[in-house]
C-alpha cells in the first residue's frame, strides 16, 4: 500500500466526484447513534482528501484522520475544519496520545490490508486508541460477492475544466489469498495543451467472509455487534460488493 495514490493523489477528488460522501456520512453518524450514542470523538483510518471527515465534524464531531500519503495529507489540511486534524500515518503502525470513541475506516481502506499481521496490528492498534465500548466500524470487500460477480475490466473517464482523467482497470483473482491486484492504467490529459502523462498502479485487494472478521475481531479485542450491507442495510448476499462491520471493543 505503500505507493498506492502517490502518483495521482492530485486526481483523487476528480476520479471520485461522483461518489456520495455526504450520504455515507449520515449513514455512519446513524450507526454511532444507534450502537454508541453520544460520542463525540472519531479516529479515522485512511482519511484520503478529507470529504468524510469535514461533514462529519459538520455534525459536531472532532476527526483525527490517518493517511499514509504525505500528497493527500497535504490536500486535505487546504480545507479542513477547525475540529478536524490530518496527521502521515500508517494505519497498521501508528500510536498518538489520544483515545478515541470511534474508529473509522471507509471505501474498503481495510481491504487493502492483505497480509494476517497487518490486519492483526491495525486492529490492535484501534483497540488500544479506543476508549470503553468503542466501536470499530468498516467496509470491506464481500468474499461472496467477489466469487459470485467475478471483478471484470473496467474504463472510467472524468474531466474537469483543466484535466481529462481515464482509467483501465484491469483485475487479477488471486483465489487462493482471497485477494484481488486491480491494475490501473491512468491516463491525465492537460486540456489547454493536450499533453499526456501516464500513470501505473497496484491495488491488491483482499476479500472477507464473516467468519475470517469475527476470527480477526475475537484475536484482537473485538466482538461483532452488527454487519449489513453498506449504505442500503441489506443483509449481506452474493450480490453484496461492501459489507459494513461494527464492531464493539471488549474490556
Amino acid at each position: 500500500m505503500s505507493k498506492n495514490f502517490k502518483l495521482y493523489s492530485q486526481y483523487y477528488d476528480l476520479l471520485y466526484q461522483d461518489k456520495n460522501y455526504r450520504a455515507e456520512v449520515d449513514y455512519v453518524d446513524q450507526l454511532i447513534h444507534q450502537y454508541r450514542p453520544k460520542s463525540t470523538s472519531i479516529l479515522e483510518l485512511g482519511s484520503g482528501t478529507g470529504k468524510h471527515a469535514n461533514l462529519l465534524a459538520e455534525k459536531d464531531y472532532y476527526i483525527l484522520g490517518l493517511e499514509r500519503s504525505a500528497e493527500m495529507v497535504a490536500i486535505a489540511s487546504k480545507t479542513r475544519l477547525k475540529n478536524v486534524d490530518f496527521i502521515v500515518a500508517d494505519i497498521s503502525d501508528f500510536q498518538v496520545n489520544q483515545s478515541f470513541d470511534v474508529a473509522l475506516s471507509l471505501f474498503h481502506v481495510i481491504s487493502y490490508l492483505t497480509d494476517n499481521q497487518s490486519l492483526i496490528n491495525t486492529f490492535g492498534h484501534v483497540h488500544r486508541h479506543l476508549n470503553k465500548n468503542g466501536l470499530f466500524i468498516f467496509d470491506v470487500w464481500h468474499s461472496s460477492a467477489v466469487n459470485f460477480q467475478v471483478p471484470e475490466q473496467r474504463t472510467k473517464t472524468l474531466q474537469n475544466d483543466v484535466i481529462q482523467v481515464t482509467r483501465h482497470a484491469n483485475p487479477i483473482i488471486k483465489a487462493e489469498q482471497n485477494m484481488v491486484e486491480v491494475n490501473y492504467a491512468i491516463e491525465v490529459k492537460e486540456l489547454k495543451n493536450g499533453t499526456t502523462t501516464n500513470i501505473d498502479e497496484l491495488h491488491p485487494m483482499r476479500h472477507f467472509s464473516k467468519p475470517e472478521i469475527e476470527l480477526l475481531a475475537y484475536a484482537t479485542g473485538f466482538e461483532i455487534v452488527h454487519s449489513e450491507e453498506f449504505l442500503s442495510k441489506a443483509i449481506p448476499s452474493v450480490e453484496t460488493w461492501g459489507v459494513c462491520y461494527i464492531l464493539k471493543k471488549l474490556s
